[in-house]
């Protein structure tokens, strides 16, 4: 098997992103790989950018994405890996994961399932079809949701 040195997980906080973050963490190990942990966000629209007490919602949305990263980081130290690289990130998740892979030229990316096989997902295409279709490098879709 190929020894993988730099890996890129992507997760939205939830369960089944966590799991890959988890899976992706003990590769990590194994493979005494670095291990890139990336959030991609979208803030809010332009016309909706301002709340009640004024106060601009992507604030509100980078505040809570990272919360999700800081997660993600306790995920992987919990499993040994001390070496963690975060990264929290405005944009589309598909192209926020791919220009992060090229930049720090990683051998894998891993991300769940989740929206691979529902409606939506096979509609409007998901995450993960989308990633396993452009990457250019070794893609594994942790099955984390039924």
């Amino acid at each position: 098997m190929t020894a993988y040195r730099t890996i890129v997980v992507g997760t939205d906080g939830s369960e089944s992103s966590l799991r890959a973050v988890e899976k992706a963490a003990a590769l990590a190990a194994d493979e005494s790989a670095a291990l890139n942990i990336v959030v991609a966000y979208h803030p809010e629209s332009a016309q909706a950018l301002l709340s009640l007490d004024d106060q601009p919602r992507s604030d509100h949305d980078a505040d809570a994405a990272s919360k999700v990263l800081r997660s993600a980081r306790s995920h992987a130290n919990a499993l040994g890996i001390a070496q963690v690289e975060t990264r929290l990130v405005a944009g589309n998740p598909v192209e926020v994961l791919l220009a992060l892979v090229l930049e720090v030229d990683a051998d894998m990316l891993v991300v769940g399932n989740r929206g691979l096989n529902s409606l939506s997902g096979r509609l409007l295409g998901s995450v993960p079809a989308d990633l396993a279709r452009r990457a250019p490098c070794d893609v594994l879709i942790v099955h984390t949701v039924h």
